[in-house]
């Protein structure tokens, strides 16, 4: 295809996708009140694990309810619609590769919608502890007032960063099958490794707070050693199909 041909596709796709998430938004609006109760629950639950009076939900200015409606019901779009607009993506990328490179993109697009979700989930299991904790640090004599798009913000930026790091063991198992890395140096660098997870979840929660790290740490760990166990049979598996790969283009072989 001629440039000029990708560019009307690209086009095509960015408005199919434009006009999906607007749909999503619109059906969105219809179910506001069951949105905002499932939001909302999580600060509910921290609330009652805290004193009475700990903490109040407040909004301010006079677009704040518009503004509400319009974060939370897109914010519902986006993931609403997400097979559909990854499909598009992923539909503009796949004429450019081989079909070995495109089993292992249905592969990886099978695998990582299931991952992510689980990501998702697990952070807003983990959410009202972690607001318990931070909102407990407030001083018993003063209220803490949270502005409810701030804490749409928080909460969406938490359950964000639970799916992304789970998706981190598919793109180790990803880059061993490009042969980058091998799962041999995987174990190598293991304990640098958990180190380098419990620090990424440290820096990564919004909330900061040990609980919600560790709850964060420990499955991406887990995750990472399954990445690891397939790496090394893949690798296996290599060196099977190709006994001689390995060696020096100087060194003879036992032939």
């Amino acid at each position: 295809m001629a440039l000029s041909d990708h560019l009307r596709e690209l086009r095509a796709r960015i408005l199919k996708i434009a006009l999906t998430i607007v749909l999503g938004l619109l059906v969105a609006l219809l179910f506001f009140d069951q949105l905002f109760d499932l939001i909302y629950d999580p600060y509910l639950e921290a609330q009652r694990r805290l004193p009475e009076g700990a903490t109040l939900p407040t909004t301010s200015g006079a677009g704040a309810g518009l503004m509400l409606y319009l974060k939370l019901c897109g914010l519902a779009s986006i993931v609403g619609t997400s097979p559909v607009w990854l499909y598009q993506i992923w539909a503009f990328i796949v004429p450019g590769l081989h079909p070995h490179e495109r089993r292992w993109t249905r592969v990886f697009m099978a695998i990582a919608g299931p991952l992510f979700l689980a990501g998702v989930l697990l952070g807003y299991l983990t959410l009202p502890k972690g607001l318990e904790i931070l909102i407990g640090f407030n001083p018993d004599e003063l209220t803490n007032l949270v502005e409810f798009n701030d804490y749409l913000t928080f909460f969406s930026r938490t359950l964000l960063v639970f799916g992304i790091a789970f998706e981190i063991p598919l793109f180790v198992v990803l880059l061993n099958l490009a042969g980058v890395v091998s799962g041999k140096s995987l174990g190598a660098y293991r304990p640098w490794i958990i180190v380098g997870t419990f620090t990424f979840a440290a820096i990564a929660t919004p909330s900061a707070d040990p609980f919600t790290m560790t709850f964060m740490a420990i499955p991406m760990v887990l995750l990472f050693v399954v990445s690891e166990v397939i790496a090394r049979f893949n690798d296996r598996r290599r060196a099977r199909r190709r006994p001689y790969a390995g060696l020096d283009p100087d060194q003879p072989s036992p032939l």
